[in-house]
């Protein structure tokens, strides 16, 4: 939840912000991860790996990659929201 609420807080302030759609969106895709990849690491360094504080950190990378897909579809769905990009220079 509070994922959620990073990503959507730091993708609304973007586009207040009027920065362009390829700067918000992987914005947004940080603000909902929570580097559970080294929060695994951590806890099976510091309790071994049989322990239940690893087997939490690991139920907390599967509840990621669905958070993570939910803000990719909405990102997609809301480009409209952000300016074009300029057009490149002829040149």
């Amino acid at each position: 939840m509070v994922n959620s609420m990073a990503s959507g807080l730091a993708y609304g302030l973007m586009k207040w912000a009027k920065v362009p759609h390829a700067v918000a969106a992987p914005g947004a895709l940080i603000g909902a991860s929570n580097f559970f990849e080294l929060a695994v690491a951590t806890a099976i360094a510091l309790f071994g790996p049989e322990s239940g504080t690893a087997l939490a950190t690991v139920v907390g990378v599967l509840v990621e990659v669905p958070v993570m897909l939910s803000v990719c579809n909405f990102c997609n769905r809301t480009r409209h929201w952000f300016p074009e990009p300029p057009a490149p220079a002829p040149g």
